[in-house]
């Protein structure tokens, strides 16, 4: 069964301290982020979603989501496929669904349905 994926949509950084990420990023990107959450801070970047998590892993290192058109139905399929759950699919907020499998080669593949992309 393959995943039906609308391209990549979001990456996420771990961001311990997100003060400090917040600064880095908005230095760098030349702009503030449009949300701007204790929990989460975003920025748009060109259409696409780049995140920091204050509750991220750095050693886990950054995750990166396709876009789908359900969220559920790509877990699933990417679990018959042959990987494993790593974190199920819920709602984030907004309408947005996110689901992360690790696949056979141990890679963790991140899926997204994010209501605001018109793609």
């Amino acid at each position: 069964m393959s995943v039906p994926f609308l391209g990549l949509r979001t990456v996420i950084y771990p961001a311990p301290d997100v003060a400090a990420a917040k600064r880095w990023w908005t230095s760098v990107l030349g702009f503030e982020p449009y949300f701007d959450e204790p929990f989460y801070v975003g920025y748009d970047v060109g259409g696409y979603e780049l995140g920091l998590d204050p509750d991220g892993d750095p050693a886990a290192g950054p995750r990166v989501y396709w876009g789908v058109e359900d969220a559920a139905a790509a877990e699933a399929a990417l679990i018959a496929a042959g990987g494993e759950s790593h974190e199920k699919c819920r709602e984030v907020g907004g309408g947005i669904e996110v689901a992360t499998v690790r696949n056979p080669l141990g890679d963790l593949v991140g899926v997204i349905r994010n209501p605001h992309f018109s793609v």
